[in-house]
C-alpha cells in the first residue's frame, strides 16, 4: 500500500516526462493506456524520492510510478463523485426570465398588478358572499372555491417571482422548491376540477332549472368541492417525491421564475420518462377529459339558449357562457401549451416559454374575479349598495 503524498512547495517545478523511466513506457501502451493517460502526472514530494528517481533500478521506478497511479486513480474517481453526483442539492438558482434580465424590473409592473388585482378580487368575492345570506348558493360556493385556488395558486409563486426582480434573490431552497412544485400542479388540478364542476352547475340550471335545487345540494356541492381536492392532491402527489429520489449532476440552475415540474426534472442525470410520461397522463386524461366535460356541458348549454323565447334573454345567456369560455380558456391553453414545450417545443424561445408558463398561473386568477363577479348581477348589486352603504 503506497500512501499518496501531498503537494509541497519543493515540487511546483518538477517536470516528470523528462526523467520517466522508458520501462513505464509499456505499461501505458497496454490495458490501462486511456486511464494514465488521462490522469495528471504525480511528482514525487520528499528528498528520497528524487534520489530514487535519479539512481534507482526500473523495478524501484516502477514501483513508485504503480503507487502514485493508483493515488491519482482514487484522487480522481473521488472528485468525479463529488462534483457531478448530488442527491439532493441544498438549494436551485432561479434564473427569471432567461434572455429578458435587463427587463425585469419592468416586467415585474404587470406581475405585480395582475397579482394585485388577483388577491383584492378573490378576497372580495369571498368577503361579499360570507357576508349575503342570499348568495349561499351552488354557484357562489364554486365561485369560492375557485376563488381560494386562485389566491393559492398566485400567492405560491408571486412572492418568489417578485423577489427576483426586484432584489436578485435567486435561491430556493430545494425542499421549497418541491413544496412549490407541488403547489403549483396540485392547484391547477384543483382549479381544473372547480371549472367542471362550475360548468354543470350552469347546465343544470339552464337547461333544467326545476332540477337545480335538487340536485346541487350543500351536502353535494361539499363532496364534489372534497372530491376536486382529492383528485389534484393524489394526482399530484409522485411529483414531488420523484423529483427528491432522483441524483442531481448536472446543474442546479432552473432557467424559469419557478419550479415547475419538467424545469426540475430536467436537472436529474437519471432516466426521467417515468416523469415526463406520468406528466403527460396528468396533461390529457385529466385535463383533457375536464375540457371534454365543460366542452359538452356549454354544448347543451348552448342549444338551450338558441330556443329561448325571446331575443333579450338569448344574448343575455350567451354573453355569460362567452365571458366563462373567456376565463377558461387562458388556463388550458397556456397549462397544456408550456406541457408540451418542455417534451417537444425545442425551437421555442426560452423567454417566450417561461412568459406563457406565468400566464396561467397570473391570468385566470385576475380575470376569474371579475367575469364570475363582478359581471355576476347579484355580486355588482351587492357590491355596489357595500360601498354606497358605506358611503352613506
Amino acid at each position: 500500500m503506497v500512501a499518496c503524498p501531498g503537494p509541497t512547495a519543493s515540487t511546483s517545478a518538477w517536470q516528470p516526462r523528462d526523467r520517466r523511466d522508458p520501462a513505464m513506457a509499456g505499461e501505458a501502451e497496454g490495458g490501462d493506456a486511456k486511464g494514465a493517460a488521462s490522469l495528471p502526472e504525480i511528482p514525487p514530494t520528499g528528498e528520497a524520492d528524487l534520489t530514487l528517481l535519479a539512481g534507482g533500478t526500473a523495478e524501484n521506478h516502477a514501483g513508485l510510478y504503480k503507487g502514485a497511479r493508483q493515488c491519482a486513480l482514487s484522487s480522481s474517481y473521488k472528485t468525479d463523485s463529488n462534483t457531478t453526483h448530488f442527491t439532493n442539492p441544498s438549494t436551485f438558482i432561479l434564473l427569471g426570465i432567461p434572455g429578458l434580465e435587463a427587463a425585469h424590473v419592468w416586467i415585474s409592473i404587470p406581475f405585480c398588478t395582475m397579482y394585485i388585482i388577483a388577491v383584492l378580487g378573490n378576497f372580495t368575492i369571498l368577503f361579499i358572499v360570507k357576508r349575503e345570506t342570499s348568495l349561499h348558493g351552488p354557484m357562489y360556493y364554486f365561485l369560492c372555491m375557485l376563488a381560494i385556488t386562485d389566491l393559492v395558486l398566485c400567492t405560491s409563486i408571486l412572492p418568489k417571482t417578485l423577489s427576483i426582480f426586484w432584489f436578485n434573490s435567486r435561491e430556493i431552497d430545494f425542499s421549497a422548491c418541491l413544496t412549490q412544485l407541488y403547489f403549483i400542479h396540485c392547484f391547477s388540478v384543483i382549479e381544473s376540477g372547480i371549472f367542471v364542476a362550475m360548468g354543470f352547475d350552469r347546465y343544470v340550471a339552464i337547461c333544467h332549472p326545476l332540477r337545480h335545487s335538487t340536485t346541487l345540494t350543500n351536502p353535494v356541492v361539499a363532496k364534489i368541492g372534497l372530491a376536486m381536492v382529492l383528485r389534484g392532491g393524489m394526482l399530484v402527489m409522485p411529483h414531488p417525491f420523484l423529483a427528491r429520489w432522483r441524483p442531481y449532476c448536472r446543474t442546479n440552475i432552473i432557467s424559469h421564475t419557478l419550479c415547475e415540474h419538467m424545469a426540475v426534472v430536467k436537472l436529474a442525470c437519471s432516466d426521467t420518462r417515468i416523469s415526463s410520461y406520468y406528466g403527460l397522463f396528468v396533461v390529457f386524461c385529466v385535463l383533457g377529459l375536464d375540457v371534454f366535460f365543460i366542452t359538452m356541458s356549454y354544448t347543451q348549454i348552448l342549444r338551450a339558449i338558441f330556443i329561448l323565447p325571446t331575443k333579450d334573454a338569448r344574448l343575455k345567456t350567451f354573453g355569460t357562457c362567452a365571458s366563462h369560455l373567456c376565463a377558461i380558456l387562458p388556463f388550458y391553453v397556456s397549462t397544456i401549451f408550456s406541457s408540451l414545450t418542455y417534451r417537444f417545443g425545442q425551437n421555442v424561445a426560452l423567454h417566450f416559454h417561461v412568459l406563457i408558463a406565468n400566464v396561467y398561473l397570473l391570468v385566470p386568477p385576475m380575470l376569474n374575479p371579475i367575469i364570475y363577479g363582478v359581471r355576476t348581477k347579484q355580486i355588482r348589486d351587492r357590491l355596489i349598495h357595500l360601498f354606497t352603504h358605506k358611503g352613506t
